[in-house]
């Protein structure tokens, strides 16, 4: 009789790693959606802070601009040189695009997907 009982237990045992493998699937399957959506979310979010500020930034550059084209006596003369100081800045930050942009994106992106 107990001949008859270890086949139906060896069954048993394949069934339940069948069973086993197939909720390990599932889970590692739940843990890559969820790891995805928060990492979207999280660029979503910072697109649309970047977009907010660059807003922001635009209504203060026309201001600026106004305000010393008027001290200047030429309206032009102010937005040429906030436009040279934006040039300047642009020079520096992609000079140091490497150690301020790409590393901590980099880094937050690897934070995101191994967290």
């Amino acid at each position: 009789m107990q001949m008859e009982n270890k086949p139906e237990g060896l069954e048993d045992l394949f069934q339940k790693m069948k069973e086993y493998a197939e909720v390990q699937v599932n889970l590692l399957r739940l843990k890559g959606v969820r790891k995805l959506a928060s990492s979207l979310s999280s660029i979503v979010s910072s697109v649309i802070l970047v977009v907010i500020s660059g807003a922001i930034l635009f209504c203060f550059t026309i201001g600026i601009s106004l305000l010393v084209g008027d001290w200047l006596g030429k309206t032009y003369y102010g937005f040429f040189i906030v436009g040279g100081i934006y040039v300047i800045a642009g020079i520096i930050i992609y000079r140091m695009r490497n150690k301020l942009i790409k590393r901590k994106v980099t880094d937050k992106l690897i934070r995101e997907l191994l967290d």
